[in-house]
């Protein structure tokens, strides 16, 4: 069979035709954040039960990025479409795996014999360059996927881009919140616990 520009010499037959409006698509994004919601409840039980305070403060640290994300997404007027949830949601597991190294750096430290306080900062010290290097990566490829300057081997859907966008926006404003907020908010009560 020999293909002519393109087109087989095969007839269409229409077998079914449906109409799917708005409202299915606007169903799914509901049902993406009711699961990202039950995802994130589920992490917060994860990291409190599993590192105490340590724990408690970075769901603190999770919500105060979340506000600071949501207000970048508002003044940005970023459209939170399905992929976009699903980066936003990416970028959470992101902040999610800084803590986690975080915590795990200070506990090795703590194991070592060190106090609280020089663990949590040796902790921090450890941590970061790793940190760095996972969201620099990811960041790349978010850059690589948005597209910015209109490479035609590479995909220009809106799809794309909206994933892109909001896990670009959600990996910065988690490494801001990482490596400063929640090192402050751990400072502050460890050295308030200690006095």
């Amino acid at each position: 069979m020999a293909i002519n520009s393109g087109a087989l010499p095969v007839p269409i037959k229409l077998i079914e035709q449906r109409t799917i409006g708005p409202s299915l698509g606007a169903e799914e994004i509901q049902k993406s954040v009711i699961a990202g919601g039950i995802g994130l409840t589920a992490v917060a039980l994860f990291m409190v039960l599993n590192y105490g305070g340590l724990g408690f403060i970075a769901c603190v640290g999770l919500i105060i990025y979340g506000l600071i994300s949501f207000g970048l997404f508002r003044l940005f007027s970023v459209t939170l479409t399905l992929s976009g949830v699903a980066g936003f949601i990416l970028s959470i597991g992101m902040a999610v795996d800084s803590n986690i190294l975080i915590f795990e750096r200070i506990k090795e430290e703590k194991r070592k014999g060190r106090s609280h306080l020089a663990a949590i900062q040796l902790g921090f010290g450890r941590a970061i360059d790793a940190i760095k290097d996972a969201n620099t990566t990811t960041l790349l490829v978010a850059f690589i996927l948005y597209n910015p300057l209109n490479w035609e081997f590479f995909p220009q859907l809106g799809l794309i881009k909206g994933f892109a966008l909001t896990l670009a926006i959600g990996v910065v404003v988690s490494l801001f919140t990482g490596v400063v907020i929640t090192k402050r908010l751990i400072n502050i009560f460890y050295k308030a616990k200690a006095q």
